[in-house]
């Protein structure tokens, strides 16, 4: 049964990546009639591929960061940084100029190439989160008191990014970028575009791939037995502090590589990719698609995107935000398994006890016809 689950989850996520793989097609033939629509399911994309490293911290190891958007816009900045370089011919941007700035930074000099951006983009998130996990998970910190200390860590990233506005243009961000494919804007880009989109997609496969092996062996049993009973896996030998730090700096590279995708599709990046409201975005994400099965978190980053591009428009415009507030309520009190756990465990849960009832209403009637 558990095997039969498992498959069921894997052949829900290829008929994703089919039907997604399928969207550029369908523009070229004219069933799609904008470009605009496979930018937003790139950016969509991008936003399941950070759900699933935060469903793996969150829905396995039971650590609810409020603040996984830094790591995010740290990954967004990074390749920003780079395409903006690329944009101007290696010199300094304008806001650089009005800033006061007559020479690149020290700090965006790594940038200038895909090489040294690319390592950038893991290396910085890996060292805050790894900071960050080390001395908060060694000092057995864990519950709200982390949530709490993960927004606070945020709020103050996006404060120095505001502040030093010379380097990141504070809150207008960096924008007016291309993708590292160049112009995917316009029929003649159009190629571009697919491939972007593809590579994304392929993205969106490891990354899935990865989770779900590192959760189906040992070390996500471990993950779920620190969620589970923390104190108990610690008095067994087990250094949780470890496995915890070690499956927050991954999430936070996966979080990092998302943001950096999202640029590409996007065109530019801002501080308010990194705001506690955006962290919070992602948590939802993760809830209504079901946490604890990476699928969840998949299926609740495209479900609630894919709701907002629709509805968030018109007379829903000033309501949206209540509406996704509403779904997330709901969701906590009565479908705590997101939308995986309804169908997978309530619904199913449900029919057996309108059968069951239905047995039970039939067994006089045939224990009366047994008597006469």
């Amino acid at each position: 049964m558990k095997r039969l689950k498992k498959q069921g989850v894997n052949l829900s996520f290829a008929l994703i990546v089919v039907i997604l793989a399928a969207m550029p097609l369908l523009l070229q033939v004219g069933v799609i009639s904008a470009s605009s629509t496979i930018l937003f399911l790139g950016k969509c994309i991008a936003f399941a591929i950070v759900a699933m490293g935060l469903d793996l911290i969150w829905g396995y190891a039971g650590i609810l960061s409020l603040g996984h958007g830094l790591y995010f816009a740290l990954g967004g900045y990074a390749m920003a940084m780079y395409l903006k370089l690329q944009a101007m011919g290696g010199g300094i941007t304008d806001f650089m100029h009005v800033g006061g700035l007559t020479e690149l930074p020290t700090i965006w000099q790594p940038f200038q190439t895909l090489p040294g951006a690319l390592v950038m983009l893991v290396l910085v998130p890996t060292l805050v989160s790894g900071l960050v996990g080390y001395f908060i998970f060694k000092n057995r910190v864990k519950g709200v008191y982390f949530s709490i200390i993960s927004q606070a860590l945020t709020w103050a990233a996006y404060s120095i990014f505001i502040a030093l506005s010379p380097y990141t243009n504070g809150n207008v961000g960096i924008t007016e970028i291309q993708t590292v494919l160049g112009s995917i804007r316009g029929e003649k880009n159009r190629a571009h575009m697919f491939l972007l989109f593809y590579g994304a997609l392929i993205l969106m496969a490891l990354v899935y791939a990865l989770c779900r092996f590192l959760t189906g062996r040992k070390f996500g049993k471990l993950l779920v037995a620190i969620r589970d009973g923390e104190n108990r896996t610690y008095f067994s030998g087990y250094q949780v502090s470890r496995y915890k730090t070690f499956a927050y700096v991954l999430s936070a590279i996966i979080a990092a590589l998302a943001g950096a995708l999202f640029v590409n599709f996007n065109g530019s990046i801002t501080p308010s990719q990194m705001t506690i409201s955006y962290s919070i975005t992602m948590v939802i994400w993760v809830a209504v698609g079901g946490r604890g099965t990476i699928i969840g978190a998949v299926i609740g980053a495209f479900v609630i995107n894919l709701c907002e591009y629709n509805l968030s428009s018109g007379s829903l415009v000033d309501l949206w935000q209540y509406i996704i507030g509403g779904i997330f309520v709901v969701t906590i009190l009565f479908f705590k398994g997101g939308l995986v756990g309804l169908v997978c465990e309530q619904i199913p849960a449900w029919i057996r006890r309108l059968r069951s009832r239905a047995a039970t209403a039939r067994e006089p009637a045939g224990q009366m016809q047994k008597g006469v």
